[in-house]
């Protein structure tokens, strides 16, 4: 079945397709939820035969892409495309990038580039392959924390085949126009912290009335919904699926042990999942949780894995437990509840958890305004399906009077330039403490750091080439300690990747000058597995970490070290049966790391994609004791179905050089005395060997060599054994009746005869 593309996306697609036959270069910039990355597979699916490369930030994004393409057309053809991600790629070198050969090279997400070593592995790919005709997928071409950088005009020379803003798909009716709920909660610390700046005016007059301002907020706050009556009132999908965008981990299990008391009203039965990026076990509960038609009010809570290049159909909204995000984070969460063919009105619940958020709703409502004057402008009127969407301020009044509080309490920039010239006099420093306030009732310290927040364009507002020189002029870093503790740390994280080649740091190793790097890594990764935060490890950080071989999931790297160990392994030995207590060259304990991987499997541990590359090198799920009494059972079945019984020699060999004797004899060892045989002979085992006819008594050696010469008599007539004559199972039947005749004669020592074997070699024909 051909991919069926959107409107909107058909027509990109075109345009798109001509840019690159004229330029062998085409950027798409479309908001979340609109499908853009079924443009690329169209170009795949158009150009089945033409290698393709496709970069994107991380595998799990492109493992859903092609699982939602699959789904409508199992039979797609993926055979000729290669996906890497950009870290993949900046560790490749020059030879593994010339085996590439692409036609046409897939930059998802392309913004991602503007890393400084993920965008050099690009430029080194481009390199290679200059005429590789490139096209770019994106919500976004700005870089907002990064100096406004414009990602089209670096990677595609502003070759930009269509864009649109979240606020004009919306506008278009291409994606649905929300009601967007704000509600405010858990505001006593702000509330403290507000009023300790009241109390350290000076003025009594400027005092009362903020005083009058702070006491107004705090009666509206009180009097405001909870969220239990909020949830009630506004989520009426009470089956839907809704994603909770939680700040970090200790933020999630919280927010999660809150689901009764405040969804409980809403539908008494409540699924809830959670996903983030370093539990092993999100991508079963994001399966589960996609699939859960039930009657029940799902709830997906996670941390950060969907804002970007996910998508979920059938999300009925979005929650947000958030503190300010940057733009582009918070188009991303929303974007969420928004896709493009789906009915309905999504909800958004925006519960903001600090004042400044109160004002944080108007950049979607400013693109739709902006969009729709320009379809009007374009004579395109008849196009606009909406120009606003439901918003619904549960703390409309709060904001006012916050806003009011926060003007009153809040000085020129010239006075608190002022003040801040004054602390340089006293401290011939600016690393203002943020808690610190002047004697005149001046937050000094929050108002350092707000420029500083400012210039980097974490947070909206604008500084002036004057102002910046003005205060570097008075010894402003506009990296503030815990930026400049980071950087310290990153320094030193480069020297080590320099030196040893990679960023596996032990916890305890410290640097010469006493840096504990160590840890300071481990820092890295606990803070990623708790949400990327913007004050400890941002986006920008997380490139800038890759772009030196950062190493986030230590677990996979050592799975992924033991895996290739195992395939040399296999490579060498032809099997997977590795001795319990083998440790490889390298110092890895392989016999106890294949033994894991079966309790593994039993456990549900390992993910069908590792059970599939472990069965490639030869994996047994079967133990190695297993596995080598199978390999003598089946020697055993061969023999008695040739032979007709198991009186096996003890030094009867197999054709193919197995002892299968020593096996059978171990075999009736354990049987006797089975505290001394390590349980090899479990009761299964036993009905096995039961059922092809095991004598678990072995029968006396004298009795069975007897009997092989009586049949031997019978026949051929006579007892002239030529003396190279050798029995199936080893047995040297001449030189055996040789002996007998000696002994019967009385000529030869040591072991006698008994009355009863003599009468019967005699019986035999033997004088």
């Amino acid at each position: 079945m051909a991919i069926q593309l959107f409107a909107h996306n058909e027509k990109a697609y075109r345009q798109a397709m001509a840019m690159l036959e004229n330029c062998g270069k085409a950027a798409i910039v479309h908001p979340t939820g609109t499908g853009k990355s079924y443009i690329a597979f169209k170009l795949i699916e158009d150009h089945p035969d033409e290698r393709v490369v496709w970069l994107s930030p991380s595998e799990y994004i492109f493992k859903t892409q092609t699982e939602n393409v699959r789904k409508e057309n199992p039979d797609f053809p993926l055979q000729n495309v290669t996906f890497l991600t950009y870290a993949r790629l900046m560790q490749m070198d020059e030879d593994e990038i010339a085996s590439l050969h692409p036609a046409y090279l897939i930059i998802d997400e392309f913004h991602r580039c503007g890393a400084e070593h993920w965008g050099d592995g690009l430029k080194r790919l481009l390199a290679q392959y200059p005429d590789t005709k490139m096209l770019g997928l994106s919500a976004t071409h700005i870089r907002y924390l990064d100096n406004q950088r414009n990602m089209a005009d670096e990677l595609f020379e502003g070759n930009i085949a269509s864009e649109m803003t979240l606020g004009e798909a919306v506008v278009r009716g291409i994606l649905p126009a929300p009601t967007y709920v704000t509600t405010v909660f858990r505001y006593q610390n702000e509330l403290a912290r507000y009023q300790k700046r009241v109390d350290s005016l000076k003025s009594p007059g400027i005092q009362d009335i903020n005083q009058r301002y702070l006491d107004a907020l705090r009666r509206a706050l009180e009097q405001a919904e909870g969220l239990d009556v909020v949830f009630q009132k506004y989520i009426t999908n009470t089956s839907g699926r809704y994603i909770v965008f939680c700040s970090d981990y200790e933020n999630l299990k919280e927010m999660r042990s809150h689901t009764k008391e405040w969804f409980g009203a809403v539908n008494e039965t409540i699924h809830t999942y959670s996903a983030y990026s370093s539990d092993p076990a999100t991508s079963k509960a994001f399966a589960k949780f996609k699939k859960d038609d039930s009657g029940a009010l799902k709830l997906l809570f996670c941390i950060d894995m969907l804002n970007e290049g996910i998508h979920v159909k059938g999300i009925s909204g979005v929650i947000l437990f958030r503190p300010t995000v940057s733009p582009i984070v918070y188009k991303q969460q929303i974007g969420r509840a928004l896709t493009a063919g789906e009915g309905g009105t999504p909800l958004i619940l925006d519960i903001v958890n600090n004042f400044e958020g109160l004002s944080s709703i108007s950049t979607l409502q400013q693109e739709m305004t902006l969009a729709a004057c320009n379809m009007v402008r374009l004579g395109e009127q008849d196009k606009i399906v909406t120009d606003h969407f439901t918003v619904i301020e549960q703390a409309r009044d709060c904001r006012k009077l916050f806003e009011q509080l926060d003007q009153s309490l809040s000085g020129t920039w010239d006075q608190y330039f002022h003040a801040a010239s004054i602390y340089y006099a006293e401290h011939n420093n600016l690393e203002v403490p943020m808690r610190y306030t002047t004697s005149t009732g001046l937050s000094l310290g929050r108002w350092i750091a707000t420029q500083r927040r400012v210039r980097s364009g974490l947070i909206p507002g604008s500084l002036t080439e004057q102002q910046i020189a003005r205060l570097d002029s008075i010894g402003m870093v506009w990296g503030n300690r815990l930026e400049l503790a980071w950087e310290r740390g990153f320094e030193h994280a480069r020297a080590y990747y320099e030196q040893y080649g990679n960023l596996e740091v032990p916890a305890r190793y410290e640097c010469e000058d006493g840096f504990k790097l160590g840890s300071w890594i481990t820092n890295q990764r606990t803070d990623r597995i708790n949400g990327e935060r913007q004050q400890l490890l941002n986006r920008e950080r997380v490139e800038r970490l890759d772009s030196i071989g950062m190493v986030w999931d230590v677990l996979n790297l050592k799975w992924e070290r033991n895996y290739l160990a195992a395939a040399q392994y296999y490579q060498d030995n032809g099997d997977l049966l590795v001795p319990s207590q083998y440790v490889t060259k390298e110092g890895i304990k392989l016999g106890t790391w294949v033994a894991s991987l079966r309790k593994m499997k039993e456990s549900g541990k390992l993910t069908e994609a590792q059970i599939q590359r472990l069965e490639v090198v030869g994996m047994q799920w079967r133990s190695r004791s297993d596995y080598g009494w199978q390999r003598g059972f089946q020697a055993a079945k061969a023999y008695r179905r040739q032979y007709g019984d198991l009186n096996v020699s003890s030094t009867f060999i197999t054709p193919d050089g197995y002892p299968l004797g020593k096996w059978v004899e171990r075999q009736r060892f354990a049987f006797q005395c089975p505290e001394k045989a390590n349980n090899i002979l479990t009761p299964e085992r036993k009905k096995l060997l039961d059922s092809i006819g095991m004598v678990w008594t072995k029968q006396d050696p004298w009795e069975y060599r007897f009997e092989l010469a009586r049949q031997y008599k019978e026949e051929h007539g006579d007892l002239t054994i030529p003396a190279k004559y050798k029995t199936s199972d080893g047995i040297w039947l001449g030189n055996w009746l040789y002996h007998q005749k000696k002994l019967l004669a009385g000529k030869e020592r040591g072991q006698q005869l008994s009355e009863a074997q003599k009468m019967k070699l005699m019986e035999l024909g033997i004088a």
